[in-house]
């Protein structure tokens, strides 16, 4: 059975062009908060209430009011008759995806509700970033969807660092990270997200990290099959423009984003390059880290470490 309270959850204001989804039989419900974000989940048959507690995001809370910012909705055709109709997940009015794998339909249901908890968290700035501890601080790797976050950072908890996240960097105002451990979703063979493999941290003989930390490193490092890793060195303010490209909430809150990248790059290393595998960088940033004296000191001389 699941954890989460039975609530029909309802939007705060209406939305234009929900009547047609709203007059649907909704038999079951729940709400939940995450990072100040109100989400709510509605299905028209109530078994699948138990399954969706795995895709919810780290740090959810119960929360017993139906009010709430966001409204998913999600529809499986009743039916026992074969071929049965396409199922269909609605946020708020617009369809999100239409198909007859239940496993897609909960896939995207999770990512379309990180995306909303990361674009609404008031007391938090996203930035789409892979990270770990290492020795009290963490090693920020941002970048785009595809980028290799989640082969590096798998191979940073391998080589020992604690692991914090394969998709956001959740900053508070002073720049500290905190960890959003959601399992890492390692793709499959061409890249495919629907038959990504789920892996915990110790999955990988690592654990997760707790604590909040400052960033000691922020990596900006494109794979590109054979390349050698030489990185640039990045300004604290080259560093934060960069950065900016990946952070959720830049555009709805520029000067919050701002003062928190800011605050996280301040008196950290900030590296530029493109890569090759993530094994062999990975222990060389480890050592990148624990040499912060040497890391600072401006580089001369031809490109290259």
């Amino acid at each position: 059975m699941s954890s989460l309270p039975s609530v029909m959850p309802r939007l705060e204001r209406d939305e234009p062009r929900s009547d047609r989804i709203d007059r649907l039989e909704w038999a079951a419900g729940t709400c939940i908060n995450a990072y100040g974000v109100r989400v709510g989940v509605r299905f028209n048959q109530p078994r699948l209430l138990d399954l969706l507690e795995p895709h919810l995001p780290p740090g959810w809370t119960p929360a017993e009011s139906p009010v709430v910012d966001r409204l998913f909705s999600l529809w499986v055709d009743p039916s026992k008759d074969e071929p049965r109709r396409p199922s269909r997940l609605y946020a708020g009015p617009s369809r999100r995806v239409r198909t007859r794998d239940l496993n897609q339909l909960f896939v995207v249901l999770e990512s379309e509700i990180r995306q909303s908890v990361a674009a609404e968290a008031r007391e938090r700035i996203f930035v789409h970033a892979g990270v770990v501890g290492w020795r009290g601080r963490a090693i920020l790797v941002p970048g785009r969807s595809r980028s290799g976050k989640t082969t590096l950072v798998a191979e940073l908890v391998k080589a020992g660092a604690e692991y914090y996240s394969d998709e956001f960097a959740v900053l508070d105002r002073d720049g500290l990270v905190h960890p959003f451990p959601k399992p890492l979703s390692v793709r499959g063979e061409g890249g495919c997200d629907l038959h990504a493999q789920r892996q915990t941290a110790e999955d990988l003989g690592g654990v997760c990290g707790r604590d909040p930390l400052n960033v000691g490193l922020v990596v900006l490092a494109e794979y590109r099959q054979g390349a050698s890793w030489q990185p640039r060195r990045l300004s604290a303010g080259q560093a934060v423009l960069e950065m900016l490209g990946h952070t959720v909430p830049a555009r709805l809150r520029p000067e919050d984003s701002l003062v928190a990248l800011g605050h996280a790059v301040e008196g950290a290393s900030v590296l530029a390059g493109e890569r090759g595998e993530a094994q062999e960088l990975a222990s060389r940033l480890l050592t990148q880290i624990e040499e912060p004296e040497q890391s600072s000191r401006p580089r001369t001389g031809k490109r290259g470490m």
